[in-house]
């Protein structure tokens, strides 16, 4: 949950606030990531709560086999390569260094391994980002690309960028919420449609973000054309596609769209017949895509499974934008139930067709209200919920309307709080990465950044903070308290603490419980 909640210098047993609460890390390598410079995210920060351990996670699963060469002497590798000799590779993704989803640099080496190893014809399409980065810096990262593709065509390989747009408004839409992102970026990838025809994509980027108030973020899609107008690169039949983002979310609706046969989300007007491998498998459980270039990190024995196959009944809810995060993700990138006797899932729709700060309660109170009733029943051993506003809505970087979101988010903190009282139970609140805790850019200094206008800049991103953990209820006994001798632990320390709390004792080769009994 991304819920700032700081409780009372005293709880109910009269100890003092830090024996009940914490910070825990939810970035870098404390969640699997290569290094502490990168952020958090839902996905890696749900496998650590749910797994108990640290895996290599995304990005770093990709850079060991970049670096190693593995990647291209594994199956997914050849399965694309076999349409190089008289067809098009392209690399559809997000052009940013981010690190959330995808960075540049992966890209530039996959387009030179692909080229050395037969591809000679090559076709990017790009979505520009301005949410995980700066706005704006899509022109930079545009002209670093066009730089690398030119020098491949000093060396024979015909390489350039056939399509783009903004990541929240052509292809990179998530959890179903809205199939017309996916069909603005079909149209420009494949048919080589959009209302904007370029002979370059630096030139398409700078003139698109001349319009008013527009942003990486929400570019609208383009095309690149040749003199005659004729688009430079459409998909077409005995082409190999490759989706070079390694986060799973916002590429799963396109990974559909590129594979299935039967598909009725909107009307793609024409299938070509091509071999499609993603960066990663994005969905485990639906083997989707079937093909890909880095195998995922296989997570067994989740805390999940064990307290599940020792009869814990579960309940778990959110919303859809966060709805895989407390099931799929959790559950170590497994879809369905372990037991679904023991088990109940509830999603309940988000809003889609508007952006988030535009509602910025989102379905909070529904997910309070829901969490209360499971609680109340008293049919559950566990209940977990997600509340994303502070995330959802962070990312808007409207100010006003984060406020409102964090309120709701309390207030249906509270709700669970109380019916959690009601029924003698215990409490664990965290987050599974920050975000709406700091809405501005900063210097080195921790200082404001102004732009050119004097205006403070605001920050969409996740942050690298971490995150408070607080324990509590009146069914946590009087002795328990967080020890002082894990002072780095982060979320895959969460797995261990609440095993403890339902009375079991993890695994060996989980992380370390961050809490002790004291008499």
């Amino acid at each position: 949950m991304h819920v700032h909640v700081r409780y009372n210098e005293v709880d109910q047993h009269g100890q003092s606030a830090p024996d009940r609460w914490r910070l825990v890390r939810a970035h870098g390598t404390a969640v699997g990531l290569p290094t502490d410079d990168d952020m958090g995210n839902s996905e890696v920060g749900h496998n650590a709560l749910g797994a108990g351990r640290i895996y290599a996670q995304g990005a770093k699963l990709v850079d060991l086999a970049l670096a190693s060469g593995k990647i291209y002497e594994d199956e997914g590798f050849n399965y694309i390569k076999e349409s190089f000799a008289n067809n098009t590779l392209h690399l559809i993704g997000l052009m940013s260094d981010g690190g959330v989803h995808s960075r540049l640099d992966q890209l530039q080496l996959l387009l030179k391994g692909a080229s050395e190893r037969g591809a000679k014809k090559i076709r990017v399409h790009v979505l520009t980002d301005g949410r995980d980065v700066m706005d704006g810096s899509s022109v930079g990262f545009a002209e670093t690309l066009e730089k690398d593709l030119a020098d491949l065509r000093s060396k024979g390989i015909d390489a350039e960028v056939a399509s783009g747009g903004g990541r929240m408004y052509v292809t990179m839409d998530r959890y179903e919420n809205d199939w017309e992102v996916v069909k603005r970026g079909w149209d420009a990838q494949v048919l080589g449609e959009a209302p904007h025809k370029f002979k370059s994509a630096v030139e398409a980027i700078k003139k698109l973000r001349e319009a008013p108030n527009a942003n990486d973020q929400y570019l609208p899609p383009f095309v690149i054309v040749d003199e005659s107008g004729k688009p430079v690169g459409p998909i077409m039949d005995g082409d190999a596609v490759v989706t070079f983002n390694f986060r799973a979310d916002r590429m799963t609706m396109l990974a559909q769209a590129l594979e299935y046969e039967k598909f009725d989300k909107f009307d793609r007007v024409r299938f070509p017949k091509i071999r499609y491998a993603g960066m990663l498998q994005y969905d485990g459980e639906l083997k989707l895509p079937s093909h890909y270039l880095v195998s995922p990190p296989l997570i067994e024995r989740t805390s999940g499974e064990y307290l599940i196959n020792n009869g814990i009944r579960t309940f778990a809810c959110s919303e859809t934008v966060k709805f895989g995060h407390v099931t799929f993700f959790w559950n170590g990138n497994r879809s369905g139930y372990f037991n679904s006797e023991l088990e109940e899932y509830v999603e309940i729709p988000s809003d889609s067709g508007i952006t988030f700060n535009v509602q910025p309660k989102m379905k909070a109170l529904e997910i309070g209200e829901k969490a209360c009733e499971a609680i109340l029943s008293r049919k559950f051993d566990q209940v977990r919920v997600n509340i994303p506003n502070g995330d959802m809505v962070g990312h808007t970087g409207d100010i006003e309307a984060t406020v409102v979101a964090c309120k709701a988010a309390d207030d249906a903190v509270k709700m669970i709080l109380d019916a959690i009282k009601e029924v003698g139970g215990i409490y664990v609140v965290t987050a599974d990465h920050g975000n709406a805790e700091d809405m501005v850019k900063r210097n080195k200094k921790g200082e404001p950044l102004l732009d050119k206008d004097g205006k403070v800049q605001i920050l969409t991103s996740h942050t690298l903070q971490p995150v408070p953990l607080a324990i509590g209820g009146p069914g946590l006994a009087a002795g328990v308290k967080f020890r002082k001798d894990v002072p780095n632990g982060g979320l895959a320390n969460v797995a261990a603490t609440v095993m403890n709390l339902h009375g079991f004792v993890a695994p060996d080769d989980y992380e370390t419980t961050l809490i002790e009994v004291v008499d």
